[in-house]
């Protein structure tokens, strides 16, 4: 799959500092905010605006989420060249800014429900006068005058904004779902004025008014529904705290987040929110990190430990040092990642982007045959289709034509083709940031439903990333507890992973260590020293043999360890071989349940590593994989990525090193672990906040719900206009009734995406 040039910045929690000088030239990504757009086809207008510009090489406008992402080379093109391009299209545009407040109501919200008061204001009056005419009431064949002017006023006033979007796009060539709706409002308004004058049509203008403003209330309900779905965002962004308590000439003072600088010392007490990204400089308590991982169980932070901003102090008082503040902070890098997936397009939506760009053309050219055929045909058409009770009242020819072809306008419904795909996207990106799962892109959760190779890279990834102590096994007439005080204590003065490792489980074993004298470091073997007076020695069994000491007593116990992936140390005290120790990079916790999980879903699951053969068949083995690809050098890792693609199948890689990156960059779908490096992550397609494997797992299934939903969106967008455009060319759908459908079809699409809140994707 294609990979963006440029990438967000960082997401991981705060482990490098900010390079000051200018980037490297290069494409820029720039993400916009788009105002005025009313349906799929406003957005391919602005689309191909963007595109048109010099220096555009990529433009996805997202309808729902009222966003456009754009790529372009900053040496041909600006901003502001691109903010013109979409003005000169017919709307407005502005850069999304990086870090922001708690949102307030949209405007454009605001708006629309004014809109829709006034509409009613007036429409309700004319739908009263045309009961009255309808009953009979004496008096009321006068009415007709009145009801013109409401009507008139309803589609001059409230509806004036409608008319102006259907008239820009005409314009352009390319007609929107305004269209529709002024050509339908206006055709059933101007026979109130031909029959006031005289004309033998009966007066269809209130129903204009009608049509208007059903319309403007659907779109009053779709723009709030619209709203629901983008909640996300909304969320992530008050979780930030809008004071923070900072040290200044020692005095505490809480001040405005926003002036919060990069070095401040901020107090942080039990039961407050961390402001922004820092260090804990002095206290110790658990901190809530689940609104970044998803994780419920609180982590203990001391001197030293990394926070995140936004996260919840549960006990002790921290005094942290700020080290990443507004745009740079973890959290203001998830709203942009959030967004820019928001901004981009799933590619099946290229199939409703298709039959929505010939829509409208097709439906106005569907009304001119309906109104045609009605004229000359509407006699024997009445005689041959089962009609609804309203339409035989209308006897005249020309007030059947108009009948009918006005529902046809109002019925069809392209907006909830433009809704089906981007709400779903919209929903799903947010719920897989709110459990700490970073998607980049539609195409990635696309393609995530269909993978069927997951490979996992091991160090970091598939293990902890770190040796540890796994087995003591010890000689006849020794202790566990006895030989790793011996061990420890010799290899507490060495700094080598190994040694640090078997000092690391002494001490989470509560076993208290001896001062050690003589220390000596045997490159490549092990340490030596003295411990309470007694010779100690810690290595392999050939610095064993070079000293003499048998260790025959730990030979099967030593081959059984190797023969499991361990590195073998010898612990020898006074010349006799006391234990052996097995140490290794160790599983994660949750390894084998994941591979499972994957398994259970069809998923074939595959290892990469360096390790030889033997290391790596044990370690898969413990895992549960069988597919492993051993011996594989750093730069051999895409190449092995690519031979798989050519089996068939669509590959994701989960790595989190420098090494990764290329591998992350040639699977179709590249998941990094975001403890890993930077580097890995602004590789990938996908980032797993924590190192918690069961969150691939979770990727997958939040992938695969989020497409039955688009699936299920397009079928109801689809289905709904192959049923309703007929009923309408044949009569039996008052305009009014097919209005109100036609809001309601766009209601329902974004009010199912809504439901992919509630989907678990933890099991």
């Amino acid at each position: 799959m294609s990979k963006d040039p440029v990438q967000p910045e960082n997401i991981n929690t705060p482990q490098r500092e900010h390079a000051q000088a200018e980037p490297a030239p290069g494409p820029r990504s720039v993400i916009l905010s788009v105002r005025g757009m009313h349906c799929a086809a406003c957005a391919q207008t602005v689309e191909r605006a963007l595109r048109a510009v010099p220096g555009v090489t990529d433009a996805s406008v997202n309808f729902a989420a009222a966003r456009a992402r754009v790529t372009f080379d900053p040496r041909a093109a600006g901003v502001p060249d691109l903010i013109r391009a979409v003005e000169s299209a017919g709307y407005s545009a502005g850069e999304e800014p990086a870090a922001r407040g708690p949102a307030e109501e949209d405007p454009e919200l605001r708006a629309a429900r004014r809109r829709l008061f006034v509409a009613w204001a007036l429409t309700g009056p004319a739908i009263l006068f045309m009961l009255a005419d309808m009953l009979r009431i004496p008096g009321a064949e006068r009415l007709g005058g009145p009801i013109v002017v409401l009507a008139a006023c309803v589609l001059a006033g409230p509806g004036l904004r409608t008319y102006a979007s259907a008239l820009r796009s005409i314009a352009r060539g390319s007609p929107n779902m305004d269209a529709l709706i002024m050509l339908g409002s206006l055709a059933a308004f101007v026979t109130g004025p031909l029959s006031v004058a005289g004309m033998k049509v009966l007066d269809y203008s209130g129903v204009g008014a009608m049509i208007m403003a059903v319309h403007l209330t659907g779109r009053y309900v779709e723009t709030k529904a619209r709203g629901r779905t983008s909640q996300a965002i909304r969320r992530l962004l008050e979780l930030e705290p809008e004071t923070a308590r900072v040290l200044r000439d020692g005095n505490e003072i809480e001040v405005p987040l926003a002036v919060v600088q990069v070095g401040d010392l901020m107090v942080v007490r039990p039961g407050e929110k961390v402001p922004t990204d820092g260090v804990v400089e002095d206290g110790e308590s658990a901190v809530d990190e689940s609104m970044a991982t998803g994780e419920p169980i609180p982590v203990t932070k001391r001197k030293g430990d990394e926070v995140i901003g936004a996260t919840v102090n549960q006990h002790g008082v921290l005094r942290v040092r700020a080290a990443k503040v507004g745009k740079d902070t973890f959290l203001a890098q998830v709203v942009r990642m959030v967004e820019e997936a928001q901004a981009t397009r799933v590619p099946v939506q290229a199939l409703a982007d298709r039959v929505t760009s010939y829509f409208v053309p097709a439906i106005v050219a569907l009304a001119a045959l309906t109104f045609a055929a009605w004229l000359e045909f509407g006699g024997p058409i009445q005689n041959v289709v089962p009609h609804a009770p309203w339409v035989s009242a209308y006897a005249s020819p020309l007030s059947l034509a108009v009948f009918a072809a006005v529902a046809v306008l109002v019925i069809a419904c392209p907006c909830a083709l433009g809704l089906a795909t981007p709400t779903a996207l919209m929903v799903g990106t947010g719920k897989g940031a709110q459990n700490g799962i970073l998607i980049r892109s539609g195409e990635a959760v696309q393609l995530m439903k269909d993978v069927r190779v997951v490979v996992f890279d091991k160090t970091g990834t598939l293990t902890v990333g770190r040796p540890q102590l796994t087995d003591v096994a010890c000689a006849p007439g020794h202790q566990e507890r006895e030989a790793l005080k011996w061990a420890a204590s010799a290899e507490a003065g060495s700094e080598h992973p190994l040694a640090q490792a078997v000092v690391q489980a002494a001490r989470e074993r509560g076993v208290a260590l001896s001062d050690a004298s003589g220390f000596e470091a045997v490159t490549g073997q092990g340490v030596r020293a003295t411990v309470e007076g007694r010779s100690v020695l810690v290595g392999t069994r050939e610095m064993m043999g070079a000293a003499g000491i048998d260790c025959a007593a730990l030979e099967v116990a030593a081959s059984a360890l190797e023969g499991s992936a361990r590195t073998v140390s010898i612990v020898a005290v006074d010349g006799e071989a006391v234990a052996a120790l097995g140490i290794a990079d160790t599983l994660k916790d949750n390894a084998r349940e994941a591979v499972a999980a994957l398994r259970a879903m069809g998923i074939q699951v595959a290892m990469m590593t360096g390790d030889n053969e033997r290391t790596a068949r044990a370690v898969a083995a413990q895992a549960g994989i069988e597919r492993v690809l051993a011996g594989v050098r750093p730069g051999e890792k895409a190449a092995e990525i690519k031979r798989l693609q050519a089996d068939g199948g669509i590959v994701a890689m989960i790595g989190d090193g420098i090494n990764d990156a290329p591998a992350l960059a040639q699977a179709d779908v590249g998941i990094a672990i975001g403890t890993g490096t930077d580097i890995a992550i602004e590789s990938s397609d996908i980032t797993l906040v924590r190192g918690d494997l069961m969150a691939v797992v979770s990727a997958v299934r939040l992938s695969r719900a989020t497409f039955r939903k688009i699936r299920q969106n397009l079928w109801w967008a689809f289905g709904y206009n192959c049923v309703a455009v007929p009923l309408a060319m044949l009569g039996l759908l008052h305009p009014v009734m097919a209005e109100v459908a036609m809001a309601l079809s766009s209601i329902t699409v974004v009010s199912n995406s809504a439901l992919l809140e509630r989907v678990d994707i933890s099991r």
